[in-house]
């Protein structure tokens, strides 16, 4: 069977090195005689995989010791629950931007913990774009909560102002997709089936001073600190999710970050000029400077020319452009592992689509 180009919002396209890298090491891993699916958890090995893909996330965030790095389970929906539980007192508040749909996932969490204050939302205007960033922060906020990517609507960050308030977001489609300063955050998260490798595994990157201003008492496994002190191997790691994601980190760094960042805006490039140019498909963004390098959403002018869209996708052996249930319609995802020349052929059948 002929491999489909995969655009699917995760688990996404995984490179073909990493691929091959992961299943030789799931035959064998290096010189153990064992596969990586039976490692022990607390074994040299792997402690050497974790320190290693430790060292290369401060490389490529361009940060240093003031920070610790965590691989932990549970994926996204568990930092909506840890990041409240450590950092919100039951009596104080957290300020939450409301930008889609896990960004409100997000502050719904956090209102079993505390007070939560929505500073700004679009919610309004279906996430069509991002809020205004809001001017006036509360000082006695415990921290604000962003996210600085929506699969579901197809928004994006590109820049974000300086606070000196904790900043926290939730990076998990886009993480090393961009330039960005990554110091100005208090603490990053990511979900790693989107630019990091396998589902399954969550990569936060906390200061160490925000360790000290955790709020109640908590189990291990939910305590931030507790969690750094054990290397994240409080119980039996994920070992095969670490290790794929410490293959993504090393192809990541050796494709280079300034290299990845012009690829992507090269292919969001392509794909919403053959969007904007089509007299079938309109981009449900429209206001460009908001725009998702990573993940695009546009709808077609009929419900049987989307059904034929679909169809012809279908045909030409490309998976996952089927929108979000929420929204409908189209939803391309362009990840750091999608080729420039995959985008180019989808664009091409959008450009040619009549219904």
């Amino acid at each position: 069977m002929q491999t489909k180009i995969n655009f699917n919002a995760g688990p996404a396209a995984l490179p073909p090195e990493v691929l091959h890298d992961a299943s030789k090491a799931v035959r064998k891993y290096a010189n153990t005689g064992l596969s990586i699916l039976e490692l022990p958890h607390r074994g040299k090995e792997f402690l050497d995989i974790v320190e290693e893909s430790k060292s290369l996330v401060k490389e490529l965030c361009g940060i240093g010791d003031a920070y610790d790095v965590l691989w932990l389970q549970g994926g996204g929906r568990m930092q909506f629950c840890m990041i409240p539980m450590n950092f919100l007192p039951q009596n104080g508040s957290a300020g939450y931007i409301d930008s889609g749909h896990w960004a409100e996932e997000a502050l719904e969490y956090a209102t079993h913990y505390g007070d939560v204050q929505i500073l700004a939302s679009s919610k309004q205007d279906r996430y069509c774009h991002l809020p205004e960033w809001p001017g006036n922060i509360p000082d006695q906020l415990a921290y604000l909560h962003m996210t600085t990517n929506n699969t579901i609507y197809g928004t994006q960050y590109h820049h974000v102002p300086k606070t000196s308030m904790p900043l926290v977001a939730d990076m998990s489609s886009d993480i090393f997709s961009l330039a960005r300063d990554y110091s100005q955050y208090s603490l990053f998260y990511a979900a790693a089936q989107k630019n990091l490798g396998t589902a399954g595994l969550a990569l936060v990157v906390i200061q160490k001073d925000l360790q000290d201003k955790i709020v109640r008492s908590l189990p291990p496994m939910l305590d931030y600190k507790a969690q750094v002190k054990e290397n994240s191997i409080l119980n039996t790691a994920n070992v095969f999710g670490v290790y794929t994601s410490l293959l993504m980190l090393r192809w990541t760094k050796d494709k280079g970050l300034e290299a990845i960042e012009k690829g992507n805006r090269k292919k969001a490039h392509l794909l919403y000029t053959a969007i904007d140019n089509s007299p079938v498909f309109t981009a449900h963004v429209q206001y460009k400077a908001h725009r998702s390098l990573m993940n695009a959403t546009f709808t077609a002018n009929t419900p049987e020319n989307e059904a034929a869209f679909l169809h012809l996708c279908d045909k030409n052996n490309i998976a996952g452009v089927k929108g979000h249930r929420s929204i409908g319609g189209f939803r391309v995802s362009m990840y750091n592992s999608v080729s420039v020349a995959d985008v180019e052929f989808l664009a091409g059948l959008i450009e040619g689509f009549r219904g």
